[in-house]
């Protein structure tokens, strides 16, 4: 029987198709063309913003605050968040259910918050509906009512919300670095405290609104299918009654200068990633430094394509990205990169952070990286401007932060007039290594030695932000007899709000197997699965909390008659410390 056949030819590749292995070349940037903005102002001191955008029949209002939550009181952190997250929660004439049942009927959408520099209320509608939800919108702006039970509502929420963060690296890193960057600058605090919360009340919240929710203070942004007189004419009946008031403005410390590479380990025993932040103090919004330092930020590590994801992802596996980060806000701001590792490359991958980071120092960037971060900011730019909500955020930003009013139409020409000198100056003015402040949440047992040779010093803090002492290194330690650890320990175990709960850890030796027992107020614990590594004790608890069968795990490093440890529950991780009874 014979073979199959078989055919063998070559193909002589046309020159269409030679070319086609090269990507075309861009195509030239379109023109933006935005519709022009007029500018009105009441009586009272409200400022009016309107954009005819008449593509799609839709509406987008906003009507923005100078006052942030960097404005908070000093005692009262979250005051403004708690604030504008109740403005929709009832009014003089509307229960929270009303406000919503009118907002779904109309398939409208109505919201209000803030980040550290100003306060925002959202509307947006079919054109159909624009009238009655700016209604809407001028209830919940001008007459909250800060119910008592929602109030309460709220504050518990948040002290729930607070236990969820501290278990998340990420918000223990970004808590950390605040911290450490701004100082006594508000920007420092990144949300409200159990002390904080429990002093609010609905006094407060009336008194913070009637000072700093004032005509002068805020500017209406409307957006959409609408006809300008009409939209003026009502928001004059609607806005024309609010009271005039002068929101004073605060004058906020500078942040704090580095002069030295310290280290600031947030202990979280057990973890298997290090969450790295590498950051330095930089600019404000307004600065004339900003595009010299977003392009450096775009080569450096924006996207998938930057240096260091390059090379701590693509060359090096260390993660799963890494990236940096321009924080440009009102009155201060960082730079920043930072990316999860997996704990054993902790050090490698400080090593290869700061290599980059000496780089874009050092070198000039090359023709091709500042080309393709030009052709990746212009070319993103348009998309952001495509919505009518995208829209209204930009001209919001420029208002909020002073920006030239020609800012959206000179973007791209600014962005495209940024040259390699003005990247390498910039970079060597702001990304100072020596000076840099390194933030790691980590096993602060396996990293504080592989973080020593990047830094002069190392604190170390536990998940509560609280200091404490550098964790024992299992290396060099002899193991403990067993003995060493049976007896009756009494345990105070640490709750992410900073309370103390009392707890007895009762261990016995059965016959060269640990077994033992855990009391405390979340209930009873049988210990299975113990183990004795070294001078540390790891153990699986079982117990009835409320009702429902639960598993934690609990780990203990014994140092002479002192134990330090965590008991981790769903993930969450909680520090404790004790001492054997005597």
């Amino acid at each position: 029987m014979r073979g199959p056949i078989q055919v063998h030819y070559t193909h002589k590749m046309s020159s269409t198709e030679t070319v086609r292995q090269q990507p075309p070349p861009p195509l030239p940037a379109r023109p933006i063309r935005l519709p022009r903005p007029r500018e009105f102002s009441l009586p009272n001191g409200l400022t009016i913003i309107i954009v005819e955008d008449r593509r799609l029949p839709l509406v987008s209002y906003r009507l923005a605050f100078r006052t942030g939550d960097a404005d908070d009181p000093a005692e009262l952190p979250g005051l403004t968040d708690m604030l504008t997250g109740l403005l929709t929660e009832g009014t003089e004439s509307r229960t929270s259910r009303q406000i919503a049942d009118e907002v779904a009927r109309m398939g409208a959408a109505l919201t209000a918050g803030a980040n550290s520099d100003y306060a925002t209320v959202a509307a947006s509608s079919l054109r159909t509906f624009s009238d009655h939800v700016l209604a809407l919108m001028a209830d919940v702006t001008l007459r909250p009512s800060f119910p008592e039970n929602e109030v309460e509502l709220t504050k518990q929420n948040t002290l729930e919300s607070l236990k969820q963060q501290r278990a998340q690296p990420s918000f223990l890193a970004t808590e950390m670095v605040s911290r450490v960057m701004y100082g006594a600058h508000p920007y420092s605090i990144v949300g409200p405290t159990p002390d904080s919360l429990n002093a609010t009340t609905r006094n407060r919240l009336v008194e913070f609104h009637r000072l700093k929710f004032v005509p002068s203070n805020a500017v209406m942004f409307l957006a959409g299918d609408i006809d300008s007189d009409h939209s003026l004419k009502r928001i004059e009946e609607l806005f024309g009654i609010w009271e005039p008031g002068s929101a004073s403005s605060n004058e906020f410390p500078a942040p704090p200068i580095s002069g030295s590479r310290t280290a600031y380990i947030v202990d979280r025993p057990g973890s298997a990633q290090s969450n790295i932040v590498i950051a330095n103090s930089g600019i404000d919004r307004t600065s004339p430094d900003y595009f010299p330092m977003l392009l450096m930020h775009t080569v450096l590590g924006a996207n998938a394509s930057s240096r260091l994801f390059m090379n701590l992802r693509e060359e090096k596996g260390y993660t799963y990205g890494a990236y940096s980060s321009l924080d440009a806000r009102r009155t201060a701001g960082t730079v920043r990169a930072s990316a999860e590792v997996r704990t054993p490359v902790t050090g490698e991958s400080l090593k290869e952070f700061f290599f980059e980071l000496n780089r874009i120092r050092s070198e000039p960037v090359s023709e091709k990286e500042l080309e393709d971060a030009k052709s990746y900011l212009t070319g993103v730019f348009p998309i952001r401007l495509e919505t009518q909500e995208g829209m209204v955020d930009q001209f919001v930003q420029i208002k909020m932060f002073g920006l030239p009013a020609d800012y959206l139409e000179t973007y791209r020409d600014r962005v495209q007039a940024v040259t390699i000198d003005e990247i390498q100056d910039v970079a060597a003015r702001y990304i100072k290594t020596e000076e840099a402040s390194i933030v790691i949440v980590g096993d602060g047992r396996q990293i504080a030695t592989q973080v020593e040779p990047f830094a002069t010093e190392i604190e170390f803090y536990n998940t509560a932000g609280k200091k404490k002492e550098r964790p024992a290194s299992t290396s060099g330690i002899a193991a403990i007899d067993i003995s060493a650890v049976t007896g009756t320990w009494k345990l105070e175990i640490e709750t992410p709000l900073g309370q103390n709960i009392p707890a007895t850890l009762s261990l016995v030796n059965a016959e060269g197997t640990l077994s033992g027992k855990v009391d405390s107020e979340m209930g009873n614990a049988e210990i299975r699965s113990a183990t004795l590594s070294g001078n540390t004790f790891t153990a699986i608890i079982a117990f009835d909390m409320y009702g429902h069968k639960t598993e934690a795990e609990i780990a203990g490093e014994i140092s002479g008659t002192e134990m330090t440890g965590t008991v981790s529950m769903q993930g969450m991780p909680l520090p404790f410390t004790g001492s054997r009874e005597a």
